[in-house]
C-alpha cells in the first residue's frame, strides 16, 4: 500500500512539473547585429588566413563565442549582441602564420567598439581613417606591424580615448596636434616609428608618453606636471631642459641621444624622494647629449636603479648625491677631482653595482688599504688622470686599452666644451 502512495505521489510531481515546463516562454538566443556581422566578414576578407581567423567560422550561430578575439555587449535598442572588443591576432610564436593584410575601414561599422587590439604580424597600409569616428573607442593598440602613412587627424574626435599604441611600426608625418588635446587621454606611446617635426603643446594630463626612436625636432614644449613615465630619446630635439622643472611625478626620464644642451636642471636630482605618487624617479638617462656644467654638491642619496649621464661635457668634481645609485654611468665626460669615498663604499658595500667613470679627468680613486676590488662590482676607471686600482675591473670594449691619460693632458684643467 505504501509502495503504491509513493509511485502516485511520484506520478503527481512529473506531471506538475511537465506542466510548468509547457507553459514557460521559450528561451531567447540573442543574435549578432548584423551590421556587425557583416563588417567581421569584410574585415577577415582583407587579411590573410591564419590560425588566429580559423575559428571565424560564419555558419556559426554564435560569433560572440565562438570566433577569437570577440567581446560582445547587449545592445538594449536592438536586443542584439554587438562588438565591444576586437583583438586581431595574438602576438605569440605559435600563432603561424601571423597575420597579415589590411585593416578594413568596415571596422568603423563596429558602432559599440570601445577596445581595437592588433597583435604583433604582418599588417601593413594605412590605419583606417573611419576608426576615429568610433567615439566609443577608450584603448587603441596597433604595435610591432608594418603600418606606414600618418596618424588619422579623425582621432581628434576620440574624446573617450584612455591609450592610444601605436609603437614599432613605419608611421610617418607630424603628430596631429588636436590629438594631444584629448580631455581622457593618460597614455600616448608612438615609439620606433618614422614621426617628425615638432611635439605639439600638450594639454591632456597624461601619464605615460613614450616618442623613442622617431625624427622629431625642435625644443622641449610644455610637459603636464602628471607625467610618470617620459621618454623621447634617440631623437634629433635641441635646447635647454628647462620645461623638465614641473614633472615632480616622475619615476622615469630618458631623454638620451639628442642634442640638449646646457645645465641639468637641479630639480632631477631631488626628485628621487619619495613623492605625491609614492613612488621614486629611479632611471634618469641623459646620456649622448651636448649637456654641460656639474652636479648639484648637496642633495639625497636615496636609492636610484640607473643614472646614466655619460658623453656629455659635464665638468666639476664629483659630488655624493648620486652615492646611492645601482647603476651609475659618468663615463666621457669632464669631470675631475677625486672620487668621492661614498661612491668606493657603495662599490664595496654591494649597493653599487656598476660604476663607470672611465674617460674623465679623475685624480684618485680612495681604495681601501688591502682591500681589492669585490668581484661583483663592474668598476671602469681608466684614462683618467690616475692609474686604475688594481683588482677585476670591468670595462667595455669602447673604453679602450690605456689604463691613464697622457700626462700633458692632466697638467691643466679639462680642455673647455667644444
Amino acid at each position: 500500500m505504501a509502495q503504491t502512495l509513493f509511485l502516485l505521489f511520484f506520478l503527481v510531481i512529473l506531471l506538475l512539473s511537465s506542466s510548468a515546463h509547457s507553459n514557460s516562454p521559450p528561451q531567447q538566443t540573442l543574435l549578432l547585429n548584423p551590421s556587425d556581422l557583416s563588417a567581421l566578414s569584410q574585415i577577415k576578407n582583407d587579411l590573410q588566413t591564419s590560425n588566429f581567423l580559423s575559428t571565424w567560422n560564419f555558419s556559426s550561430p554564435s560569433p560572440c563565442t565562438s570566433f577569437s578575439g570577440l567581446i560582445c555587449s547587449l545592445d538594449p535598442t536592438t536586443q542584439t549582441l554587438k562588438v565591444s572588443s576586437l583583438t586581431l591576432g595574438t602576438g605569440l610564436a605559435g600563432d603561424s602564420p601571423s597575420l597579415t593584410g589590411k585593416l578594413s575601414p568596415a571596422i568603423a561599422n563596429l558602432t559599440a567598439l570601445s577596445e581595437f587590439i592588433v597583435h604583433s604580424g604582418g599588417i601593413y597600409g594605412t590605419i583606417p581613417s573611419q576608426l576615429g569616428y568610433l567615439t566609443q573607442l577608450q584603448f587603441i593598440s596597433i604595435t610591432n606591424n608594418l603600418i606606414s602613412g600618418p596618424i588619422p587627424f579623425s582621432f581628434s574626435n576620440l574624446l573617450n580615448l584612455h591609450t592610444l599604441d601605436l609603437g614599432d611600426n613605419k608611421i610617418n608625418g607630424q603628430v596631429p596636434p588636436n590629438l594631444t588635446t584629448l580631455p581622457n587621454l593618460k597614455i600616448l606611446i608612438l615609439a620606433s616609428n618614422r614621426l617628425s617635426g615638432e611635439l605639439p603643446k600638450i594639454e591632456t594630463q597624461l601619464l605615460h608618453l613614450d616618442l623613442r626612436s622617431n625624427y622629431f625636432s625642435g625644443q622641449l614644449p610644455y610637459l603636464p606636471s602628471s607625467l610618470r613615465y617620459l621618454s623621447l630619446s634617440d631623437n634629433k630635439m635641441w635646447g635647454p631642459l628647462d620645461n623638465i622643472h614641473s614633472l615632480l611625478n616622475l619615476t622615469f626620464l630618458d631623454l638620451s641621444m639628442n642634442n640638449f644642451n646646457g645645465g641639468i636642471p637641479e630639480s632631477l636630482f631631488f626628485q628621487n624622494e619619495v613623492g605625491p605618487t609614492g613612488e621614486e624617479l629611479s632611471s634618469l638617462l641623459l646620456q649622448r647629449n651636448n649637456l654641460s656644467g656639474g652636479i648639484p654638491a648637496v642633495g639625497l642619496t636615496s636609492t636610484w636603479t640607473v643614472v646614466d649621464l655619460s658623453h656629455n661635457f659635464l665638468s666639476g668634481e664629483l659630488s655624493a648625491i648620486l652615492a646611492g645609485v645601482q647603476s651609475l654611468y659618468l663615463n666621457n665626460n669632464r669631470f675631475s677631482g677625486i672620487v668621492p669615498l661614498e661612491y668606493v663604499l657603495g662599490v664595496y658595500g654591494g649597493s653599487m653595482k656598476t660604476l663607470y667613470l672611465q674617460h674623465n679627468y679623475l685624480t684618485g680613486f680612495p681604495l681601501p688599504a688591502g682591500s681589492p676590488v669585490p668581484e661583483s662590482a663592474s668598476l671602469c676607471l681608466c684614462y683618467n688622470c690616475m692609474v686604475p686600482p688594481v683588482g677585476p675591473t670591468v670595462c667595455p670594449a669602447s673604453a679602450g686599452g690605456q689604463l691613464s691619460r697622457p700626462a700633458y693632458q692632466c697638467a691643466t684643467t679639462p680642455p673647455p666644451q667644444r
